[in-house]
């Protein structure tokens, strides 16, 4: 089958096909192996990529850059101001501008709505590095780590996600799981479910691809024959309403006794970091003395297991995020090493 997404943008995982996205796991296969040989053929020569932040967004442009510098592109960060419409410019105008300029934008920052609109009238693809709803380059190199290091393919694999099931991590991750025909599931209290409109697109893709979406609120039955267990950070940027999460997320933390649930021995942990896995942090140390606990999401004995796969994950999003420019930016529609493989053990 021959795919093409040239020219396309990343916003969401929901924007694509079953095929597209395992297109995009083997292109990333693919690169991450040349890369490791030596044998890495750079196809972005001359093409020229604008990250793009708010300015009061902590963003994850992780190898973005080195991603960029080894297929030839040259990059450039910009900050646009925060709340950018209220300022000297639309972000529409903004756009076209850029657009005349880059051959492609990286954006990180709040609301979904601004990196809709630069795809819009930038009129170049436009990937989406962060927003507060969606995640799209994090689930992609999540999943290309699961099928690294999954012995079976993964329309086979359970993830169990524990925490805020609202998290723009949580629902690119539920996307994608439900593209690939995965058993997903969102551990948590019920306050912490996405929309229940979401819940439903997600169980009827889900189910038309062969897997499951399920919300729990009971961890040892969501965690019961997991492969993965994952969580993400309980604090944002803001401060506000973090005694309540805290109370509410604490039965949720990955503990010891919550790897032994999944009655898996080969279960592995998973995180899109920064992780409050102990005190050392300015916020773990508050949070230690506030609250009591000297750590939040994850233990730091599980942090640092042997089951811990989180700095596998952070290198994968710069394998991941070249394969989005490869496959969108280059002159060759496909990779000439690149095929789909559908997620081989």
């Amino acid at each position: 089958m021959s795919i093409s997404l040239r020219g396309r943008s990343v916003l969401t995982l929901n924007d694509f096909t079953p095929e597209e996205i395992r297109f995009l796991l083997q292109t990333a296969t693919e690169l991450k192996a040349a890369r490791q040989s030596g044998n890495e053929i750079p196809r972005l020569g001359g093409k020229n990529i604008a990250l793009v932040t708010e300015g009061d967004s902590i963003c994850p442009f992780f190898g973005s850059e080195v991603a960029a510098y080894d297929q030839g592109a040259r990059v450039v960060s910009l900050t646009l101001p925060a709340s950018h419409a209220a300022q000297r410019g639309s972000v529409k105008d903004t756009a076209r501008v850029l657009g005349r300029i880059y051959d492609a934008l990286e954006y990180c920052g709040h609301a979904q709505s601004v990196v809709e609109e630069l795809a819009t009238s930038a009129h170049v693809p436009v990937y989406n590095g962060f927003t507060d709803e969606s995640h799209p380059i994090q689930a992609l190199a999540d999943f290309l780590t699961m099928r690294e290091v999954a012995d079976k393919p993964l329309a086979e694999v359970t993830v169990a996600f524990l925490g805020d099931g609202r998290s723009p991590v949580a629902r690119s991750l539920a996307e994608g799981a439900a593209k690939l025909g995965m058993d997903f599931r969102i551990v948590s209290p019920p306050i912490f479910w996405p929309a229940s409109s979401f819940i439903d697109d997600m169980s009827s893709e889900a189910r038309r691809n062969g897997g499951t979406f399920t919300t729990l609120e009971h961890v040892g039955a969501g965690v019961l024959g997991a492969d993965f267990v994952y969580t993400a950070s309980w604090l944002g940027e803001q401060e506000a309403g973090w005694p309540e999460r805290i109370r509410l997320l604490a039965p949720f933390g990955v503990r010891a006794n919550v790897m032994e649930a999944t009655d898996n021995p080969h279960c592995k942990f998973m995180h899109c970091l920064p992780a409050f896995h102990d005190s050392s942090t300015k916020a773990g140390s508050r949070v230690e003395k506030q609250f009591g606990l000297g750590c939040m999401e994850v233990s730091d004995a599980i942090f640092e297991s042997k089951a811990s796969i989180v700095f596998d994950q952070a290198e994968n999003r710069m394998h991941a995020i070249k394969a989005i420019f490869v496959t969108t930016l280059g002159d060759e529609e496909t990779p000439p090493e690149a095929e789909i493989v559908d997620n081989q053990p």
